[in-house]
């Protein structure tokens, strides 16, 4: 088969493209693989579009949420006002509304007036909103250098796992007792999933998040997959804020940490992906605690 020269280079730019492209692909999904499918999932409250504080433990910037329940802006009042503009159009586009049908330039003058009258009242009622509930700040500006603990893993300065507290307690504190709830968090998360084990999900995860598990789960039953996690260990952690709102507590944690991360064929056993080398993580989990009950996985962001 001949080609033109212009062809032949098209096609060279192509092999060259699968080139490079074949093997970032098989790298994201075998670093995809472990709980959470190495994005960034769930919700933070009113704090899901903005990132986290960043730490020594995730000195980066946390990645945007891909997957959240949560809706930009307001909440009901902007479902609100998306209620009351949807409305509002739907009447002028079938004759009705504030100034009568779409038969004249008067129509479309009442269209914008309209709108421009449901913008006022919605930035009015978002305004008064957000001097009402808005919660107090509660931002950590950096744990202190932790000491190196045995097996030269970083040690949290009074003792516990690999979290440092930072020199600045915020306003929701968090005592050592919820920081030990976060590392044990990590690792029956991990369990519960390499076992796919969906009821423990329920217990220690929102229903949110464990939608977003049960999901992933299917996927990898629908491929014939099994993605075996173990070795769960914390490496270093720290708080990167912590606040209220209402009746629930949250707390976003930077942490890293080392597992063994594995995808093997579910009907032979065949390894499909990933080793028994330990590979290192750092993603920032949020945690969310109803008053007098216990903290449950919010979220999963990643970091860049």
């Amino acid at each position: 088969m001949n080609f033109s020269q212009g062809t032949r280079g098209i096609i060279r730019a192509l092999a060259i493209v699968l080139s490079v492209a074949l093997p970032l692909a098989i790298a994201i999904s075998e670093a995809d693989a472990r709980v959470g499918g190495g994005g960034s999932s769930g919700s933070r409250g009113s704090r899901t579009f903005s990132a986290p504080p960043s730490t020594t433990t995730a000195p980066g910037t946390a990645q945007p949420m891909n997957r959240t329940f949560t809706q930009p802006g307001m909440g009901v009042l902007g479902g609100l006002a998306a209620g009351f503009l949807g409305a509002g159009l739907l009447g002028m586009l079938f004759g009705g509304g504030l100034f009568s049908g779409l038969g004249g330039l008067s129509s479309i003058i009442g269209l914008l007036l309209q709108v421009a009258l449901i913008v006022i009242v919605v930035r009015l009622a978002m305004s008064w909103w957000q001097r009402r509930h808005t919660p107090a700040s509660a931002y950590a500006t950096g744990p202190a250098p932790a000491a190196e603990g045995p097996g030269g893993q970083t040690s949290f300065r009074s003792g516990l796992g690999g979290f440092g507290l930072g020199s600045n307690q915020p306003p929701l504190e968090i005592q050592p007792a919820d920081y030990e709830a976060f590392e044990r968090l990590l690792g029956e998360i991990q369990a519960a999933w390499s076992n796919e084990d969906v009821a423990k999900l329920h217990t220690l995860a929102t229903p949110e998040m464990v939608s977003y598990f049960s999901k992933d789960l299917e996927e990898n039953k629908a491929r014939n997959d099994v993605n075996k996690v173990t070795d769960v260990k914390l490496l270093q952690g720290d708080l990167a804020e912590a606040w209220r709102e209402g009746e629930t507590d949250f707390a976003s944690v930077a942490m890293r940490f080392s597992l063994v991360d594995k995808t093997l064929e579910r009907t032979t056993g065949r390894l499909v992906s990933g080793s028994e080398t330990p590979i290192e993580a750092t993603e920032v989990w949020t945690f969310a605690r109803r008053r007098g009950a216990d903290w449950e996985l919010s979220a999963i962001q990643q970091t860049s």
